[in-house]
């Protein structure tokens, strides 16, 4: 018996040495999709059973380091939104909400809200549609800050509607 499970432990190692050694080298060697634009918006096929085909957007970095995304908001206002994975939801400053159509005046300012640099409110918000290229996501929560704040921001709320995100280098890749 232990002869048995040495021949099969032998050929288990055999085995993942020859996918080791021939087959991981090819894959390595396939290029990466470099037809994808910055900022722009592209169709992917994905092999996903029913629905195939995936909406695509590419975000490029700026010279500040981050991620940023033009955005059509409530399919009227083009709002810039610095994508942040970690703020739970969309942060929207006083003037996009506005941009938005929204109107800072007159909402409630009752959420609590911890930042880095301290605590503040917010008043939550849904918004219509949130639009990057051909990626669309509906009914996003989002917070309009009480106090100014320097942009929006692309958080949790919206990222997490989407099928997947990836960065690639210095590209950010949002699938939906």
């Amino acid at each position: 018996m232990s002869t048995r499970v040495f021949s099969l432990l032998t050929s288990a190692g055999v085995i993942a040495t020859a996918i080791a050694v021939l087959i991981v080298p090819r894959l390595e060697d396939v290029p990466q999709d470099e037809t994808v634009q910055p900022v722009a918006s592209v169709n992917t096929v994905q092999p996903d059973g029913v629905e195939g085909l995936r909406r695509s957007a590419v975000l490029a970095i700026r010279s500040d380091g981050h991620y940023w995304a033009r955005t059509l908001v409530n399919r009227k206002a083009s709002v810039d939104f610095m994508v942040d994975t970690g703020a739970s939801t969309v942060a929207i400053t006083q003037d996009d909400a506005r941009k938005m159509g929204l109107r800072p005046d007159d909402l409630t300012y009752d959420a609590r809200i911890r930042t880095a640099g301290g605590e503040t409110f917010g008043a939550y918000v849904t918004i219509e549609s949130m639009k990057i290229g051909t990626v669309e996501v509906k009914d996003v929560q989002g917070i309009v800050m009480k106090e100014e704040l320097t942009q929006s921001l692309l958080g949790m709320s919206f990222l997490r509607e989407l099928y997947s995100y990836e960065f690639r280098g210095d590209r950010m890749i949002i699938r939906q």
